[in-house]
């Protein structure tokens, strides 16, 4: 009977060690834990030929809000050749006799010197005056504007009303004909606003020195 319990409790004991070896050397499943780094993005794709470029905005350039200079505006050529600006002189409204106003400037320079178009536009007239002597009638581009040449000594060739004149293109030449004195040969030069009839004859008066000293 003695024997019978010691060999039981043997047995209980050899049972006891196998299931602690047994269990002790089967692999225990591994346990994650969350990284403390943050799993990085994947990089951006790069376009051909280089590194990416930041985004902007497109621009338009800004215009010049101002109007473009008006067919007097800025300044005109002066018409005589040779003549700088500092040595014009504003005549405009210079006493003639006593009963009117010089509505014009004078730009003195001997015979013969050219007289050059102050810009484009149509010869609106060619015109033999009592006053005036031989006389150019320029309409400004925009034939908002005349031009008025006068006392010339003659007519470049080939002139004929209607034509196209451009700027510093040679219309005549410096003279005294009309009432103009021939010991003080010059050029008779000034500019008038048109009417809505655009007659060459008529218009309102501007004194053309500052537009020729630009």
């Amino acid at each position: 009977m003695l024997k019978t319990a010691l060999v039981f409790v043997i047995g209980l004991l050899l049972g006891a060690n196998l299931v602690y070896f047994f269990m002790a050397g089967r692999p225990q499943p591994a346990t994650s834990t969350p990284s403390a780094e943050p799993v990085a993005a994947p990089a951006a794709k790069q376009p051909p030929g280089g590194a990416a470029r930041p985004a902007t905005k497109s621009s338009t350039p800004n215009r010049d809000a101002s109007p473009t200079a008006s067919a007097r505006g800025g300044a005109l050529l002066i018409p005589v050749q040779g003549i700088r600006a500092e040595q014009l002189s504003d005549t405009y409204g210079d006493a003639r006799g006593s009963d009117r106003s010089h509505n014009a400037m004078d730009i003195m320079a001997p015979t013969g010197t050219p007289v050059l178009a102050v810009s484009d536009g149509r010869l609106a007239k060619i015109f033999d005056s009592k006053a005036g002597g031989l006389t150019l009638y320029q309409f400004d581009p925009s034939e908002t504007y005349n031009y008025y040449y006068a006392h010339l000594d003659r007519y470049a060739e080939g002139l004929t009303e209607g034509q196209m004149l451009r700027r510093g293109q040679v219309i005549g030449y410096v003279g005294s004909t009309g009432n103009a004195n021939p010991a003080a040969p010059h050029l008779h030069f000034a500019v008038y606003r048109l009417g809505p009839e655009k007659r060459w004859h008529e218009g309102a008066p501007i004194n053309p020195y500052p537009l020729l000293r630009g």
